[in-house]
């Protein structure tokens, strides 16, 4: 067996570096995927020492795209995609045809053509599903309307490419004929019309497929294998059903991989074991998504920056001013909120994936030339660095749009002495919001989740929607004024963030988490909070109080 394995050393060094530019990318407070970028960037081929093979880390990052839209697909439902398809559909297709007009005006400008120019604005309008995704979960915005539309956006956009890429090949040899001289026949327009319906029918048959037997199946082997008594055979049950199932759309029916593993998600969301195979792919999906971006990363030049700068300082206009522009503009135009269209836009405000197979399909059919990939990828890796940033203008622009402020959400009665703020309403928290309740405090509630935020409105309790996280959401919460907080986030590490960010706004705020690891329990308390409530430990307490009942203690002999 050879020691110098490339798959290893990709692994190995792949990881590494993420992990050291991740951590600086977070110390200067930037998104560490500025870091995994950079970290590709390092052992790309256009940068001097250690190169990795690009086509294993394109192969290896693949599947941290299906693991990543299968644990979408577990928190979704196929009834969650279909209540946005009167936004989605409409506001996709038409930022899509407006975006791929801007990049026409750019290749026309270049001098180009108007061929390139379609490849190219169709690799402008598609956004990075990874990236947007990543975006929504680290702001846990994914169960709210504004994480569906976006989701159901992205979706449409998906299917669009895909159809794209099958007209793409057809086009250029109808471009040859032109060329040589030769007369289109009305067959040859029917082949490529009935291309695009093939195409169709095969996603339809492929969802049909999965919403009729995947449905019925996958949950009922779910259920089998539990009951076997094994946690790693439910893992690699769970694996199995998402790369199988990814695998099948693929090479069977032509779709991508990452929709055929928002499918399988999609069905095995049905099951209510759905939220315990969210947690056994997790650790895989998120090492597997780091990789991804240093895979991106590989692809970029740097020396494109001082070579010609000004082709790709106007692409990344096209993609984070002009297409954010009409991103909002059309959202509006639906009658979405200010709040709502500032996230999907800020969610949306790169490309990615789809962007690197249609690059991938002009050229290999000639209908761009190289110095337009160059533009596409360079376009790729600076948006995606800057996605945090915009991320963060959106969140402002966001908060502003909120009507009242939480204190005026309360009724205009002078406030008690004692204030308390509740940083999410899950079972936990919500048992307390209940006692809070019966001892007649005042207190806000910090929430993500629309249902729960919905939920608390029509119980006139004060909701600050959004992520604790977030410097403004506490604020709006009155965590400067409040006298206890509690913090109820299963995260430990999350919630260690939480209460840094509550110490910084109230240093006399007293401050209770919970955790579930002694590792949590550490930073927590090393993030200053005054109690922490560990859920293992409680339950062991618990239990040998009862059995000392059954069990005498020790008496000690004189």
């Amino acid at each position: 067996m050879p020691h110098d394995s490339p798959l290893i050393a990709l692994l190995s060094i792949g990881f590494g570096l993420a992990f050291v530019f991740g951590a600086i990318a977070t110390r200067l407070k930037l998104s560490p995927l500025v870091g995994y970028l950079v970290a590709g960037v390092v052992i790309g081929p256009f940068t001097p020492g250690f190169t990795a093979d690009a086509n294993l880390a394109a192969d290896v990052a693949e599947i941290g795209v299906i693991l990543l839209m299968f644990g979408v697909g577990l928190h979704f439902s196929p009834k969650d995609l279909l209540s946005v398809r009167g936004v989605a559909v409409p506001v996709a297709l038409l930022q899509i045809l407006l975006a791929t007009g801007l990049g026409i005006a750019l290749a026309m400008a270049l001098g180009w053509g108007f061929e390139t120019g379609v490849v190219l604005g169709l690799a402008l309008s598609v956004s990075s599903t990874v990236v947007a995704l990543r975006s929504l979960q680290e702001r846990r915005l994914m169960q709210t309307e504004r994480g569906k539309l976006t989701v159901g956006w992205l979706v449409v956009e998906d299917l669009a490419m895909v159809v794209a890429m099958v007209l793409l090949p057809t086009w250029a040899h109808i471009r040859t004929q032109v060329d040589n001289g030769e007369a289109i026949t009305v067959l040859q327009m029917q082949d490529a019309g009935l291309a695009v319906a093939l195409t169709l029918g095969k996603v339809a048959l492929f969802a049909l497929i999965m919403l009729l037997a995947g449905k019925r199946v996958v949950p009922w082997l779910l259920h089998r294998v539990v009951h076997m008594g094994s946690r790693e055979l439910f893992r690699l049950a769970v694996l199995a059903i998402a790369l199988g199932v990814a695998y099948a759309a693929s090479a069977v029916f032509d779709i991508s991989v990452a929709l055929g593993a928002l499918f399988a998600g999609l069905i095995m969301a049905e099951s209510e074991l759905s939220q315990q195979a969210a947690n056994e792919t997790l650790p895989l999906r998120d090492a597997f998504a780091v990789l991804f971006f240093v895979s991106v990363g590989m692809l970029f030049d740097p020396m494109i920056l001082l070579r010609n700068p000004w082709p790709l300082i106007a692409t990344v206009v096209i993609i984070l001013v002009f297409r954010s522009l009409i991103s909002v503009g059309l959202l509006k135009l639906f009658g979405q909120s200010r709040e709502t269209a500032a996230t999907v836009t800020a969610s949306r405000a790169q490309i990615g994936e789809f962007s690197f197979i249609l690059a991938g399909v002009g050229l290999q059919f000639g209908l761009m030339p190289e110095a337009a990939n160059d533009l596409i990828l360079g376009g790729a890796i600076i948006s995606i660095m800057v996605s945090p940033l915009v991320f963060a203008i959106a969140d402002r622009i966001g908060r502003k749009a909120e009507i009242l402020d939480i204190v005026q959400q309360v009724a205009p009665t002078p406030a008690p002495p004692k204030r308390v703020v509740l940083v999410g309403y899950g079972r936990v928290g919500s048992l307390i919001g209940k006692a809070l309740d019966e001892a007649g405090a005042m207190y806000s509630v910090i929430e993500d989740r629309e249902d729960l935020v919905e939920l608390l409105n029509s119980r006139g309790i004060a909701v600050v929607p959004g992520n604790a996280i977030s410097k403004d959401t506490m604020e709006k919460a009155g965590v400067a004024r409040a006298d206890l907080m509690f913090v109820t986030v299963p995260d430990g590490f999350e919630a260690g963030r939480i209460v840094e960010l509550a110490r910084t706004l109230n240093p006399n705020v007293k401050v209770y988490a919970r955790a579930h690891s002694d590792a949590e329990v550490e930073h927590l308390r090393t993030f200053g909070a005054d109690l922490i409530v560990s859920g293992e430990q409680e339950i062991a307490d618990a239990m040998i109080e009862k059995a000392t009942a059954v069990i005498p203690r020790r008496v000690a002999r004189a």
